[in-house]
């Protein structure tokens, strides 16, 4: 019985990086609920399989399952995401068939924080301005959903129609102080507490809002 690749990926990636040098068609793979091997391979943060299944077997960074989520909806560490977004390029701004970004569906699971904040560090950048990517700008149509159909843009954001340049993909990255705070939140010993998620639920709303972060950021005095 030949070996079941979505097990390899979760258990043996190096077996299966053998598996689809021998059988490269593999590598296009969905099982009966649309689950792929990168969604696998995301999901239990083998990023090195990740990398490649996108790059060398040209698999989509944002294939859906039969629910509509991509691989960013099942990554359980900032380094998956990372890698995802900021290097192979895929969209935090897909929804699924419940309308939900990889944030929302996350969030709503209350599971993985970290995850939680660096996404909606992804948002709060788009929403200063930060042009959206192409496959998922307003007006364009995907599988039979036209403009009618998506959601409607919330007041004061500006989403701007186009490819991004090295320019928009740089700006794409956490915001500096949002990070910064994250990371002395994740570092106080009441971050697991009731207390400390509250407070992480907090900087995440401000992240996704716009508000406190800016502020916070001008009246904080210049360190010589």
């Amino acid at each position: 019985m030949p070996p079941n690749p979505y097990l390899l990926a979760a258990d043996d990636p190096d077996a299966l990086v053998q598996l689809l040098r021998d059988n490269p068609s593999i590598a296009q793979n969905q099982d009966e609920y649309g689950y792929s091997l990168v969604h696998a391979a995301a999901s239990y943060n083998h990023l090195a399989l990740l990398e490649s299944l996108v790059r060398d077997y040209n698999v989509p960074v944002d294939i859906k399952d039969s629910d509509g989520e991509t691989a960013l909806y099942v990554v359980e560490t900032v380094a998956a995401a990372r890698l995802l977004v900021e290097d192979l390029h895929a969209d935090p701004q897909v929804r699924n068939n419940d309308g939900q970004t990889a944030r929302q569906r996350i969030e709503e699971e209350e599971d993985f924080p970290e995850v939680v904040a660096y996404l909606a560090g992804l948002e709060s950048n788009l929403t200063n301005g930060v042009a959206a990517p192409a496959s998922s700008a307003a007006g364009a149509t995907t599988n039979g959903t036209t403009e009618a159909d998506l959601p409607s843009v919330p007041e004061g954001l500006q989403v701007t129609v186009g490819t991004m340049n090295e320019e928009d993909e740089a700006a794409l990255q956490p915001d500096p102080e949002f990070r910064r705070r994250i990371e002395e939140l994740a570092a106080r010993e009441d971050f697991q507490t009731p207390e400390g998620q509250a407070e992480l639920r907090r900087l995440v709303t401000e992240a996704i809002t716009g508000e406190g972060l800016t502020e916070e950021r001008n009246v904080r005095p210049r360190q010589d």
